[in-house]
């Protein structure tokens, strides 16, 4: 059900295109939130309610001007997602340094970014909510993703470290952590699996959701349901988790 709780809120999501981003911005707008979507291409939007910047997380020179546009438009930022991320899979034996550093400069890099232009403005008013789309992948390993987990395992630990550093100023970070989700990255990956395996898609698909205990993949929905949770009244003493999202694949 649908409230007005995050009324006045200025949200700000990145990834907010597609799939988990896209099913976050939904939620907030539910909530009564402005919500400022980030991407490298979408396409502009000005309503009341909904504002469209584009920018690459990894560059944080275009990271600062976007957030700065968006607080021009709408104000000071109180809710930050990040939640903009890539999955890329080879064993550590033929990964090359692209893939390695294309991994930490988008998962990790990107979030830390979106944190680093946000914080000052939620320390000097003492007040922000700060949720971190991690991965399951953050919390346990998987083989051939080794630099992807690498990534969400940084992005987990500097959510624990950035919750203790602002305990005190009514500042909460977390993160949410999915299982394999119904979205383009993983039907890429699906797609992967054929290709390499010989696989058809039926097989490929319950590789991954042999994953979850509850065999199935996880809804976007799902993820901005928790996000929703935690920028919500109500949860101001959750902060420096790592929740997953993941049919009990992780307890």
């Amino acid at each position: 059900m649908s409230t007005n709780k995050l009324s006045g809120k200025h949200a700000f999501v990145t990834g907010a295109s597609r799939g988990i981003g896209a099913a976050i911005v939904q939620r907030l707008l539910g909530e009564g939130a402005r919500v400022t979507m980030l991407g490298r291409q979408l396409a502009k939007v000005h309503d009341q309610n909904t504002y469209a910047v584009a920018a690459d997380v990894s560059d944080s020179g275009q990271m600062k001007a976007a957030i700065q546009n968006a607080t021009d438009h709408f104000g000071a930022i109180d809710i930050l997602v990040n939640n903009a991320g890539q999955a890329g899979s080879a064993p550590v034996h033929k990964m090359d340094d692209d893939l390695w550093q294309r991994m930490l400069a988008v998962n990790l890099t990107g979030t830390y970014n979106g944190i680093r232009h946000v914080l000052p403005s939620m320390m000097q008013k003492d007040f922000g909510r700060i949720v971190n789309i991690a991965s399951v992948a953050g919390l346990k390993g998987y083989p051939y993703i080794s630099a992807y987990s690498a990534a969400k395992h940084g992005v987990v630990g500097l959510t624990r470290s950035l919750a203790l550093e602002v305990a005190g100023r009514n500042i909460t970070v977390n993160a949410v952590c999915p299982g394999y989700t119904d979205t383009d990255i993983v039907r890429e990956t699906i797609t992967n699996i054929r290709l390499k395996t010989g696989r058809s898609e039926a097989e490929a698909l319950s590789i991954l959701v042999d994953h979850n205990p509850q065999r199935r993949l996880i809804q976007c929905d799902e993820v901005a349901n928790v996000v929703a949770w935690l920028v919500l009244p109500g949860s101001e003493s959750i902060t420096g988790q790592s929740i997953a999202v993941a049919g009990g694949e992780i307890t």
